[in-house]
């Protein structure tokens, strides 16, 4: 792997689910839904009567890393560094590795190296001091399965992550990802059959994620019929979450049918989660095999203005607008 690639790897660790770092549940609530102006302004106002609180400070890293806001991130750092340092728990060092991945997707060929260097220092303290702390194996799993070697990738440290974890189903998480990295989908799936994630609700992200992510792959490979079953559990067990509509809305496209791609799409509209996906995008795909060039352009054109757009559907929509030129 090149040096140019190493912003998507640190990009796919900045994506992964939430944890549940926030002990408020309406702020963590707020931080799943990917709503964060309300988590934000909670946050900044807590900060302002306590300076010190750590919840602040991990809550308004984390907002801003969900919305890619570089000058709110920078200003997070300060009040998140101190929390890692001077009062040592695995959330603040796992926020500020978030962080520092978030600002390397950015960054210029010459400081990504050591903000890679930093995101994965962050994410090794993070396990060490609380291990039970999915989120942060998870994202330390993922930057050693993506990122080159010279930046610390080690597929064989992925797998001994696994070997550690102390709780069964995080082992058969992390068993999942290195499967799915290395394109051994059945494999992936067999891990992700045998989760059993109960009432724990960080297994419960991290599996509807992993199904999230193998239907995807499906539908890479055209195999519809069995990426619809995959989305159809995941609204089956996530009845008031976007990510199984979502799922069978992009099934409905691949097989020409945008009017049940549009009535999925506006159904995500109101579950939870709905911010975190490229619904517009979607969308203007569906308006333009319905040949509503209008409608499409100007779904398309709200989606150039999400944030939390992935280069790929950035770089798609582009495309399409300019094929509706």
């Amino acid at each position: 792997m090149h040096l140019r690639l190493l912003p998507l790897a640190l990009a796919l660790c900045a994506g992964a689910a939430q944890a549940d770092l926030l002990k408020d549940a309406q702020w963590q609530a707020w931080l799943d839904a990917g709503k964060t102006t309300e988590l934000g302004r909670a946050a900044q106002a807590r900060a302002k009567v306590q300076p010190d609180d750590d919840q602040a400070a991990v809550a308004l890293a984390m907002a801003a890393v969900d919305d890619n806001d570089a000058a709110r991130l920078e200003a997070s750092l300060p009040a998140l560094q101190a929390c890692a340092d001077k009062r040592p728990q695995a959330i603040c060092s796992y926020a500020l590795g978030r962080a520092y991945g978030q600002q390397a997707m950015t960054a210029s060929v010459f400081k990504m190296p050591g903000l890679a260097s930093k995101t994965k220092e962050q994410f090794v303290k993070a396990v060490a001091q609380d291990p039970l702390l999915f989120e942060a194996r998870s994202a330390l799993a993922q930057f050693y399965l993506i990122a080159p070697g010279f930046a610390g990738g080690s597929v064989a440290k992925a797998k001994e992550l696994a070997a550690e974890a102390r709780q069964p189903e995080h082992a058969k998480l992390v068993r999942f990802l290195v499967a799915a990295q290395d394109k051994d989908w059945s494999g992936a799936e067999r891990e992700l059959a045998g989760v059993k994630a109960a009432d724990d609700r960080t297994l419960q992200r991290e599996l509807r994620n992993g199904w999230m992510r193998l239907g995807a792959e499906l539908v890479e490979q055209k195999s519809y019929a069995k990426a619809r079953a995959v989305f159809e559990t995941v609204q089956r067990d996530s009845p008031q979450h976007a990510a199984g509509p979502y799922g069978l809305a992009r099934v409905a496209l691949e097989t020409q049918q945008p009017d049940e791609a549009l009535r999925l799409l506006e159904r995500c509209r109101a579950l939870d989660g709905a911010d975190r996906y490229p619904l517009d995008h979607r969308v203007g795909q569906a308006l333009i095999a319905k040949g509503d060039k209008a409608g499409a352009k100007a779904a398309l054109e709200r989606f150039m203005q999400n944030k939390r757009a992935s280069p790929r559907n950035l770089e798609d929509a582009k495309k399409l607008l300019a094929g509706l030129a």
